[in-house]
């Protein structure tokens, strides 16, 4: 397995820089009337998402090149290192607060999410702690639970922010990536229960999330406030129809929508390019995750696999939310949509991750 034996998959590189290139079109046709008004220059987010998107690709082409293997061995300390990110985010006058959240660390004029780094670092570590544990898995006490408390340092950590839409991301990717490995079913249903009850507890903890769930059930009943972005949301989708209200046409971006371009992309693309639009976009993004899964299936080893499906798991369950969340269908959740929302970190790090991706795909069997 030293040398590759082919190119990167081609759909699934076509797949990526399709969803890209909507992506900073749309940066730029929902932000454009805002970074007028706010920074009297109409590309200002674009712009930052260009340099942030070359940024990715450098990394996901040089990621792709160095064999998916080589982060086995490194697994521990990539892990470690985000640990210390995420722990140093805490500490006032290193974390800075956005939206109530201590989530970023400012390094020059820009920030980095620590939380991001920490999604991929535990994708690396648990693909490799999973395949080295794959025939105790089936154990509760050997496989399920170490897992779990793996699982749970990160998460801890990322609730003092508080983040609890990365947190959920991030136990969802990892438990599809135990349940690939072979932790049994009934496992799961037993921390389902614990896991619901620390789910509403978590809510009930937070004002601001029971107004997210009293908003997203009864929107109507305070439409200034809490319900504000879902209604404006389905104000965005309603209107465009089949066809969409075309290209740079959206009404809801003239300040009706708050900041359009990062969690409700999504509504003004459908506003503008309609419904086909929108189905377009989710087709690309199921691309993708074919050939993912496809991937995953076909890597030389168990570590590539679940590696495979950490990563593809990671963008789905967020796809997922996203769209979920601009539909109206769950409370807001502060998850922006992958490789299209506006913000630095995330697209940087999804793009890493999609580069090592690629370079399993250049290994594997079909």
């Amino acid at each position: 397995m030293d040398k590759p034996q082919k190119k990167p998959d081609l759909w699934l590189t076509a797949a990526i820089i399709g969803i890209l290139v909507i992506g900073i079109v749309m940066v730029y046709s929902s932000s454009n009337i805002w970074s007028e008004y706010k920074f009297n220059d109409a590309w200002y987010f674009a712009k930052r998402q260009m340099l942030f998107a070359a940024a990715g690709i450098m990394a996901m082409i040089t990621l792709s090149r160095i064999p998916y293997y080589t982060w086995y061995r490194h697994a521990k300390w990539i892990l470690i290192i985000c640990l210390i990110f995420l722990i140093g985010v805490l500490i006032p006058g290193v974390g800075m607060v956005r939206g109530g959240a201590r989530s970023w660390i400012g390094v020059g004029m820009f920030s980095i999410q620590p939380s991001e780094f920490m999604k991929l670092g535990l994708i690396i570590f648990l693909a490799r702690f999973l395949s080295e544990r794959q025939k105790k898995m089936a154990s509760f006490q050997e496989g399920f639970l170490p897992g779990l408390t793996i699982i749970a340092i990160p998460f801890a950590l990322i609730m003092l922010q508080p983040d609890l839409g990365t947190g959920v991301v991030m136990v969802g990717t990892c438990l599809v990536m135990m349940f690939a490995a072979g932790a049994r079913i009934g496992h799961f249903m037993l921390i389902a229960g614990a896991g619901a009850a620390g789910m509403v507890g978590l809510i009930a903890s937070a004002p601001y999330r029971i107004k997210r769930i009293t908003a997203f059930l009864h929107p109507w009943e305070d439409p200034l406030g809490s319900g504000f972005q879902i209604i404006q949301s389905l104000y965005a989708i309603g209107p465009g129809g089949l066809l969409g209200m075309g290209l740079g046409n959206s009404m809801q971006k003239f300040f009706y929508l708050p900041e359009p371009q990062t969690d409700f992309i999504f509504a003004v693309l459908a506003e503008e390019l309609g419904f086909l639009g929108g189905i377009g976009l989710l087709g690309l993004f199921f691309l993708l995750l074919w050939r993912g899964i496809r991937t995953s299936l076909y890597a030389p080893d168990l570590f590539g696999t679940l590696l495979s499906l950490g990563i593809v798991g990671m963008i789905s369950i967020q796809v997922m939310i996203n769209v979920s969340v601009v539909t109206g269908l769950i409370p807001v959740t502060g998850i922006t949509l992958p490789l299209v929302s506006y913000g630095g970190s995330s697209l940087t790090l999804t793009l890493a991750s999609l580069g090592l991706l690629l370079s399993v795909s250049r290994y594997s069997s079909k």
